[in-house]
């Protein structure tokens, strides 16, 4: 999988190196390329934004480093027309599990990070024509610029793709997963000692009953999501 990340702050992504996300672009499995935005000015400020057009408070992201920037990613590369362009933002549509796990198997998504206002909205305009663009929210709230978000989507998306886990089942058994009913969340989880500070693991974990274990789990799932995200629960 190669996913490139448009930004004016390159070196928020270095994160990206550590860890799963490290050592599967490490083994070849993600091909991980940032972008600075400012080398694809022409000015000596190396200005990547303006006034909004209308008025109004704050600067919009120029539309010509980020056509110039996208246009250099995609060249000539006989599969550009199979890239996704994600673009986070708080207007998109939510970034959920299904979203990451959607992601994880296309082989190419380009990941633009705004700032300020936002970024000129004639840009996915065009590239709608050429590529599949998605415009999606991390959350309720807004961030100073997506580069946040990029990291999240990123590592969400990574872990995913076939291999990159090394026991499949984790994803799987993950929070929101499609095998969870309803998506729920995953339960409490313990591990050595048994007895710790005065507090004890559950005696069923302890069992070796796998069926009461599973039973467990699966009540302590809905317990939890009900607790913790009814809105879940009522779905």
């Amino acid at each position: 999988m190669r996913i490139d990340v448009i930004s004016i702050f390159p070196q928020y992504l270095e994160p990206l190196r550590l860890s799963l996300v490290g050592k599967a672009i490490e083994r070849g499995q993600v091909d991980l390329r940032v972008h600075d935005l400012r080398e694809f000015t022409h000015d000596r400020h190396r200005t990547v934004d303006d006034t909004p057009f209308g008025g109004g408070p704050g600067m919009v992201m120029k539309a010509q480093p980020w056509g110039e920037a996208i246009d250099s990613i995609l060249g000539s590369d006989p599969e550009a027309a199979n890239a996704t362009l994600v673009v986070p933002t708080p207007s998109g549509v939510p970034f959920v599990q299904s979203t990451a796990a959607e992601f994880a198997q296309t082989q190419w998504l380009i990941i633009a990070c705004g700032r300020y206002e936002g970024i000129d909205s004639r840009v996915f305009d065009y590239y709608r024509e050429s590529v599949k663009v998605v415009e999606v929210s991390i959350g309720d709230y807004v961030l100073a610029g997506g580069e946040a978000a990029a990291l999240v989507i990123a590592e969400a998306t990574i872990r995913l793709v076939p291999g990159v886990l090394g026991n499949v089942v984790s994803a799987v058994d993950d929070s929101f997963a499609p095998g969870r009913i309803g998506g729920a969340l995953e339960g409490r989880v313990f591990t050595k000692p048994a007895s710790w500070r005065g507090l004890t693991v559950p005696d069923v974990l302890l069992s070796g009953d796998h069926g009461a274990i599973a039973q467990w789990r699966a009540e302590e799932s809905v317990r939890r999501t009900s607790a913790h995200r009814p809105d879940l629960s009522s779905q």
